[in-house]
């Protein structure tokens, strides 16, 4: 079974490359030229990095990790080294996952960008939240909608250009569920306040906890909607990649020194030294699925 390793948090790194991998599949007509793409669940953060040189003393530490990694076997957390920090002023570690739509049968109807469903759907949805449908027989009115307004508790306007569809049944809409390009999440405390900036990381946890290893590293690609109700502050934010699998109740998403859960990309371990004994360091690793 995996082990989470610990890296070293000194020197930091001197150069990175920060690349995100998505897996599509591209076919390509040899009768029209028309092409069709397929975007499958593959998708994933990979890192090269490089250390500064370093003495024998401080080189042992990152010695040391790098053996304890086992090659591919154990895992580390990890962030990209350029933004540790965060660009928005929210002020607590984190956040937690919050199901404001979760309906796993309803009759909707779709007009321009507003949809109408034929129950309370959305009774506790937010303006900035973002639902995912699913069911509808128009594919532009199914996946991720971001909620400009919520008319009533039946009809929301949504960001999206939708195909007009009446009375489509056995609809499901839903918040925080695999595929999701955004998320509806609500302050760790009600003293909780500040931002969510377009270009901040976010860590989405396994667990009600903020120690465990995070389940998926994402990058925050819009600045977040933030609505205050009898003083509790809920936050829509639309983030990339899509989620890779549900994310539960209560679950944190982790605002400060966010980092995802990586493991080496080769199996061989090296370093090189200098004669005034100066190490250098530099190693590839990919995010854990």
């Amino acid at each position: 079974m995996a082990k989470l390793i610990t890296m070293p948090t000194t020197p930091n790194f001197i150069t990175s490359n920060f690349t995100l991998v998505r897996t599509v599949g591209v076919t390509v007509s040899p009768f029209t030229g028309q092409t069709k793409t397929q975007e499958y669940d593959g998708v994933y953060w990979i890192a090269e990095v490089s250390l500064p040189p370093m003495r024998r003393s401080v080189a042992v530490n990152w010695q040391t990790f790098l053996l304890e990694l086992n090659g591919a076997v154990n895992h580390f957390k990890f962030a990209d080294p350029d933004a540790l920090s965060n660009l928005g002023t929210y002020d607590t570690a984190f956040l937690t996952s919050n199901k404001r739509v979760d309906s796993n049968s309803v009759t909707l109807s779709f007009s321009s960008s507003t949809i109408t469903a034929a129950a309370s759907t959305f009774s506790g949805a937010k303006a900035g939240d973002f639902i995912v449908v699913t069911g509808a027989v128009n594919e532009v009115n199914n996946g991720t909608h971001k909620i400009v307004t919520r008319t009533s508790n039946t009809v929301v306007v949504t960001s999206s250009t939708l195909t007009t569809e009446s009375n489509t049944q056995s609809c499901k809409v839903k918040t925080n569920v695999k595929g999701a390009t955004g998320l509806c999440l609500l302050a760790s405390t009600n003293a909780a306040t500040g931002t969510i900036k377009k270009g901040d990381y976010l860590s989405i946890q396994s667990a009600a906890n903020s120690t465990g290893s995070p389940a998926q590293l994402v990058m925050v690609t819009e600045d977040a909607t933030v609505t205050t109700v009898s003083g509790k502050d809920f936050y829509g934010v639309k983030t990339e990649p899509k989620l890779r699998s549900d994310l539960a109740e209560n679950h944190y998403v982790v605002f400060t020194n966010p980092k995802g859960t990586f493991r080496m990309i080769s199996n061989e371990v090296s370093w090189s030294a200098d004669r005034v004994s100066n190490y250098g360091f530099g190693f590839s690793c990919i995010e854990v699925i």
